[in-house]
C-alpha cells in the first residue's frame, strides 16, 4: 500500500492539490495510492503523552494507515527554512520503529521561494534514515509553488512536468 502524504496541515494548501496530482498521475499509469493530509489529524494531537502512541483511540486509524502503508511519498512545504512542525509531530506520534523501518519514500520539496524546500528535504531526509526509512535518491524541489496553479488546476511549467512524471516514473518502480 502506497500513502500519500500531504506535509502540512494547513487548509487549501498547495501541497495537498500536489497530492492529488501525483494521485491521479499514478491512478493513469495503473498504480494505486491513497492521500493522508495532515489536515486531518486528531485535534488535541500534541500532548505529553502522544510519546505512548496509543494514548489516543483518534490516533489509531492513521497508525493503522501509516502500518499498513510500504511506500510513502512525502510532499513537505517550507516552513521556516525546514519542514512543518507538524509532520515531525506525525513521525513522533507513530509507533517505532515498526511504522517506516524498513519502508520505502520519496520526497518532494515545494515553496513559493525560489529553492524549492531544498533544505527542509535535507532536513527530514535526515529523519527519514534515523526511522530505516530507505529514500528515493531523486528527489523534486519545486520553488514558486503558487505559481504553478491556476484556480486550483495544475498548471505546470515545462520542466516541473518533465520532472514530475519522471518522478512519477521512479516512484512507481522503486
Amino acid at each position: 500500500m502506497t500513502t500519500i502524504i500531504a506535509g502540512t496541515n494547513r487548509a487549501g494548501s498547495n501541497t495537498l492539490k500536489l497530492a492529488e496530482y501525483y494521485k491521479s498521475e499514478m491512478e493513469k499509469l495503473g498504480y494505486e495510492s491513497d492521500i493522508f493530509s495532515l489536515a486531518d489529524l486528531p485535534a488535541g494531537i500534541v500532548h505529553p503523552l502522544m510519546y505512548k502512541c496509543d494514548y489516543s483511540p483518534d490516533f489509531l486509524p492513521v497508525q493503522k494507515l501509516i502500518t499498513a502503508s510500504t511506500k510513502f511519498l512525502f510532499i513537505i512545504p517550507e516552513y521556516n527554512g525546514s519542514y512543518p512542525g507538524v509532520l515531525k509531530v506525525l513521525i513522533d506520534c507513530c509507533k517505532f520503529p515498526e511504522s517506516f523501518y524498513g519502508k520505502k519514500a520519496a520526497l518532494i520539496g515545494v515553496s513559493s521561494g525560489k529553492y524549492g524546500n531544498i533544505r527542509g528535504i535535507d532536513h527530514f531526509t535526515g529523519i527519514c534514515h534515523y526511522v530505516n526509512l530507505h529514500v528515493m535518491p531523486f528527489k523534486i524541489h519545486i520553488p514558486h509553488i503558487n505559481k504553478e496553479f491556476k484556480e486550483n488546476l495544475p498548471d505546470f511549467n515545462a520542466d516541473t512536468e518533465k520532472f514530475l512524471h519522471q518522478h512519477i516514473k521512479q516512484f512507481i518502480e522503486f
